[in-house]
């Protein structure tokens, strides 16, 4: 990290967190900050859903909900890019204060409930985007919709024809009872109705499932054979957590999905279940607490096919992608694979 860019995080961090993270989107759209360009090497190329990734970390949603920011994205590093979560409706989301930092942890608490300017704007966005980039979009339901199973498939079927990929996220805590939708029967009707909107779109692109990391062992096979009935091409897993053990801090009691490096292990264990259970059948991106090479790749060897972060650019900047790029192609180097693909799933009985 560039001493400029230390300088940089710490007058961010003396403002309200929502207030510092819109300016750094307004740093990125006026090029205030560098652009890092994309690390690629032999070992970090892959392919998931039919999707080729120079490298195979990914921006997680929720960083730029609004596809504001595109192109700046686009050139900091990122195999590929998850922006939204976009709502049929714009919405103001929950009442602020709603983002709390937990310095001592590395931690983010946030309970925005799915704020964002809906799917006509974003699509307009979506429509100038930059061709050189792999870019997803995540799917929500507005809070007060009286079916939001048809919410995720209006986002997609105005969205879609932009999009490389799609992620239904029925895993925020933020917006009430969405998790509802994660059960079996719920699930499996929700993704029918998104697949058909697919079957709509000029080209149909992969949909992804975005799951929650408080699930229990039953609910994650339940997960995994709604994803696999249904042609979902890849899960993410995980979103925040409800969790607050172990935490620091005037802000541990605060509602809201936790996010940051207090979630890498209970994420990964999640991942490794989930990469038992689905034994291969469907490609798997691991999110949750990384914050450096060695967590990208413990990721992996749990059984990741790729990874995404977003938590732990907020104490340690964008030029944190690059980092872990470059120090995941010397782990992949160190340990004797010529390809990640070789690496995915190799120590996952250790996260059991």
């Amino acid at each position: 990290m560039s001493l400029i860019e230390q300088l940089g995080i710490k007058a961010l961090h003396r403002l309200d967190p929502e207030t510092a993270h819109g300016l750094s989107l307004k740093a990125l759209k006026t090029g205030l900050v560098p652009s890092f360009g994309v690390f690629t090497s032999p070992r970090l190329t892959t392919t998931i859903a039919g999707l080729s990734l120079p490298n195979p970390v990914g921006l997680a949603a929720g960083y730029d909900k609004n596809a504001e920011a595109l192109k700046p994205l686009s050139n900091a590093g990122f195999g590929f890019i998850e922006v939204g979560a976009a709502t049929p409706r714009a919405q103001p989301g929950n009442p602020k204060p709603r983002l709390f930092r937990l310095s001592e942890d590395h931690a983010i608490i946030n309970r925005f409930g799915f704020n964002n300017d809906g799917m006509d704007i974003i699509a307009n966005r979506l429509a100038n985007r930059p061709q050189n980039a792999i870019i997803g979009l995540n799917l929500g339901a507005n809070k007060d919709s009286e079916n939001r199973a048809d919410d995720f498939a209006q986002v997609l079927t105005r969205c879609g024809d932009y999009l490389d990929f799609a992620t239904v996220n029925v895993s925020s805590p933020n917006t009430e009872k969405l998790r509802d939708l994660q059960g079996k029967q719920a699930l499996t009707a929700l993704l029918n109705g998104v697949m058909q909107a697919r079957s709509g779109l000029k080209e149909p692109l992969p949909i992804f499932l975005k799951i929650a990391p408080d699930l229990t062992q039953t609910e994650l096979t339940d997960i995994a054979e709604a994803a696999m009935e249904t042609g979902v091409a890849a899960i993410i897993a995980t979103n925040t957590t409800l969790s607050r053990d172990g935490l620091h801090g005037p802000h541990v009691h605060e509602a809201g999905g936790l996010s940051g490096a207090p979630l890498f292990e209970k994420s990964t264990r999640i991942l490794a279940q989930l990469s038992q259970i689905t034994d291969g059948k469907i490609p798997l991106i691991g999110v949750g607490g990384i914050g450096s090479p060695q967590h990208a790749y413990d990721k992996i060897c749990a059984g990741a096919s790729a990874v995404q972060l977003y938590s732990a650019m907020v104490y340690q900047g964008m030029s944190l992608v690059t980092k872990i790029t470059k120090g995941l192609d010397k782990l992949l180097a160190r340990d004797g694979f010529s390809n990640i693909a070789d690496a995915v799933g190799t120590k996952r009985k250790d996260w059991l």
